[in-house]
């Protein structure tokens, strides 16, 4: 029998429960088998515990959207963008900025 992905994943995380790349990589996983809830949950526990890591917000961000929660979104993207502004990541700030100008109406040259 072969073990799954998400099956590996979450043996994984019961060694490393506060792992945040395994966090993301479950979200991810869960994201990909569309559970949303579960995704959900895994992303929004990276930004509580984890907040430096800076991958979350842009896919937490995209979630948000597609939750029809826009906001959040916002929200989301404006917090990531903090963030990388202050561990000087200025290619994660520009695809956050972008989602960001999508996300409130604003053109990306504005």
């Amino acid at each position: 029998m072969q073990v799954s992905r998400l099956e590996k994943l979450l043996e994984f995380i019961k060694a490393e429960p506060e792992d945040p790349f395994l966090k993301y990589a479950l979200a991810t996983e869960y994201l990909r088998l569309n559970e949303t809830d579960k995704a959900l949950a895994y992303y929004e526990d990276l930004i509580n515990k984890h907040p430096n890591y800076i991958g979350t917000y842009y896919h937490l961000g995209k979630l948000y959207e597609a939750l029809d929660r826009k906001q959040e979104a916002i929200n989301t993207y404006e917090t990531g963008m903090k963030v990388t502004r202050e561990q000087r990541d200025n290619h994660a700030f520009s695809e956050l900025q972008a989602v960001y100008n999508e996300a409130v109406g604003e053109d990306e040259d504005y």
